[in-house]
């Protein structure tokens, strides 16, 4: 018998032995390499042309593309409105999408952490006590002879250990890791989401507060012409049918304000939900257009930056990068593998004599599997897996172009914006004089009352479409923003990104436009 001093022998043995084949094993499966930037450079046929009005057109802000220029860390900021900088921190610290895709990080580098576990030993003890009694069934005689009756007391380290020979285990952790890569990207593409999602809020609530205001000027002006056709109708000099018909208008007008209003209330939902708060908590800051600026320079990267920048295509890429590895575990399955076991231990009839001289023992085995046929199960694991790179792949390319597209889309929307508030600005000042003037001629007596409808209809549309147009002009620009993946800075680590986010350091300024 072994003294006891041969345990941590066997167990050391076993540890160099199963090092040495971790040393030289090798992974096999594709080497995942990140795809090349896409080869254009940039995102309209034609030479990118900032957004321009007519020079012979009502003035309107300008705005300029600044190809190649950096993404601002708080490019919100560019809006100049102080309310819309406190709801989108109120929104960052409290919103539960975002709290949600950190905890999803910490499952996904966990999960990682625990794969790594694989590439050590596994070792586990074990007690057992018994008590045992042998039958006399055996025995010439079994009634007269005395039945034999003990207590063992065993105890035993269980080690075993799978050399990752072919790479599986590292494979496994390298498609684990592209995981917890992929779990940070979406929290990325949760921060952008959100804090554009607040802007438009923001000035979709700013639009409804104009429309409401225009609303009621033209409700204004419909009662001050009503009560121009009834001291009229009472002298004598105008006709009932007249009156009867501004009453209709100034109801339809009147009518159009209920819907507003609902609108504005909806959006005030929206916005203390988006800040993380229920609705009866309502969030304070209220926004109107001419308290949110229009940012002057836009930043444009270019699509090689693009790529690096955008939240859902790194992602995209690190799906790919975890389906890549997937495919060298499913090869690795199906070569030979090697397990290495030690069991040592001791058995005493009294847990005293535990560890004592003569109650050690040890079991030292290796054992190698080779899978001869499993009816082609491996085999289609393996081809499963590279379909799985195969459409990551391609699901990478949609993210590509999806992402050029965006930014495509917000650049013309904003070269259309430029001339569209051209036109609704030219629309509303001349419709407002037109009815300046119908209103003057309507109490002298000198024109119909359709005339006068159609100047109020046609100042009610305009004045509408203009504070539409100023606002989309606003939302389009927010778009192109989040088009380009926002700011968020490559040095900001998970566990104190917001700090890193609104810290007071200066970032990239985009001016207001003039």
């Amino acid at each position: 018998m072994r003294s006891v001093t041969g345990l941590p022998r066997v167990a050391r043995t076993l540890a160099i032995g199963a090092a040495s084949l971790w040393l030289a094993s090798c992974a096999v499966g594709p080497n995942f390499e990140p795809p090349p930037a896409p080869a254009v450079s940039g995102y309209t046929p034609e030479k990118l042309a900032s957004p321009h009005a007519d020079a012979d057109g009502p003035r309107v802000p300008r705005q300029h593309f600044a190809n190649g220029a950096d993404i601002p860390t708080r490019w919100w900021a560019a809006f100049r409105s102080r309310p819309l900088n406190e709801l989108i921190r109120l929104s960052v610290e409290h919103n539960p999408s975002l709290q949600s895709a950190e905890a999803a990080i910490r499952v996904a580098n966990f999960n990682a952490l625990a794969q790594r576990g694989l590439f050590f030993p596994q070792v586990g003890i074990n007690y057992t006590p018994s008590d045992q009694q042998f039958s006399n069934a055996t025995q010439s005689n079994p009634l007269d002879a005395p039945q034999s009756r003990y207590t063992l007391h065993t105890v035993q380290l269980n080690i075993s250990f799978v050399p990752d020979i072919w790479g599986q285990n590292i494979r496994a952790v390298e498609s684990l890791d592209a995981q917890t890569e992929q779990a940070q990207f979406q929290l990325e593409a949760a921060y952008l989401a959100l804090t554009a999602n607040v802007v438009t809020a923001a000035i979709q609530e700013a639009s409804l507060r104009g429309q409401i205001a225009a609303t009621e000027r033209i409700v204004k002006i419909e009662r001050d012409i009503l009560g121009i056709l009834r001291t009229q109708f009472e002298a004598g000099q105008a006709a009932q049918v007249d009156v009867l018909t501004q009453e209709t208008a100034l109801a339809q007008a009147e009518q159009t304000l209920p819907p507003l209003q609902k609108q504005l209330a909806v959006q005030r939902n929206l916005l203390t939900a988006l800040a993380g708060q229920f609705s009866a908590d309502e969030v304070l800051q209220k926004f109107e257009l001419q308290h949110l600026a229009l940012p002057a320079n836009l930043p444009v990267s270019l699509p090689s930056t693009l790529v690096a920048q955008r939240p859902d295509v790194r992602a995209a890429e690190a799906n790919m990068h975890s389906a890549s590895a997937q495919v060298g575990v499913a090869i690795a399955a199906r070569l030979p593998n090697l397990t290495l076991t030690g069991n040592p231990g001791t058995g005493a009839f009294k847990p005293a004599e535990l560890f004592t001289q003569g109650t050690l023992f040890y079991t030292v085995a290796a054992s190698a599997t080779q899978p001869l046929f499993d009816g082609f199960t491996l085999y289609h694991k393996q081809k499963a897996a590279e379909a799985a790179l195969d459409q990551a792949e391609t699901l990478y390319r949609q993210a590509v172009i999806t992402a050029t597209q965006n930014v495509a889309d917000a650049l013309r929307s904003l070269q259309a914006d430029a001339r569209a508030v051209q036109a609704a600005i030219k629309a509303d000042t001349a419709a407002k004089a037109s009815l300046d003037i119908v209103q003057k001629q309507l109490v002298l007596g000198q024109i119909t009352q359709v005339t006068v409808l159609n100047a109020q209809q046609a100042y009610f549309n305009t004045a509408i479409a203009r504070v539409q147009a100023e606002a989309t002009r606003l939302a389009d620009t927010a778009a192109l923003f989040m088009a380009l993946g926002g700011g968020w800075p490559t040095q900001c680590t998970t566990p104190v990104w917001r700090d890193c986010v609104f810290s007071p350091a200066p970032s990239v300024r985009v001016s207001e436009a003039k």
